[in-house]
């Protein structure tokens, strides 16, 4: 598999505008449609990565692990960026110590 970033543009799960990395319809519906598996199993959720790794095991089921550690680490800061433009910075999670 090529470096994720690149596998995910050419998926044409991200995209480029101007100097900022934007998620496309295709890999929002695959967050939709993870976030809603995930919410019907009664996953309980709060760390991000665990929805962009469902929606990259639906696009990419035979990829090892290690490529889809590189795919979510890839993805994750696009998506930290896409939602932070809507909903602002996310809160620090509270130390659990």
């Amino acid at each position: 598999m090529p470096e994720p970033l690149e596998t995910l543009l050419s998926d044409d799960l991200v995209q480029r505008d101007g100097d900022r990395l934007r998620t496309t319809p295709r890999w929002q519906g695959a967050m939709a449609r993870a976030a809603l598996r995930l919410q019907r199993g009664g996953a309980p959720w709060r760390d991000l990565r665990l929805p962009i790794a469902a929606a990259l095991v639906e696009r990419y089921p035979s990829a090892s692990d290690a490529e889809l550690a590189g795919l979510v680490e890839a993805m994750l800061p696009v998506e930290e960026a896409e939602l932070a433009a809507v909903f602002g910075p996310a809160e620090e999670a509270p130390d659990p110590r």
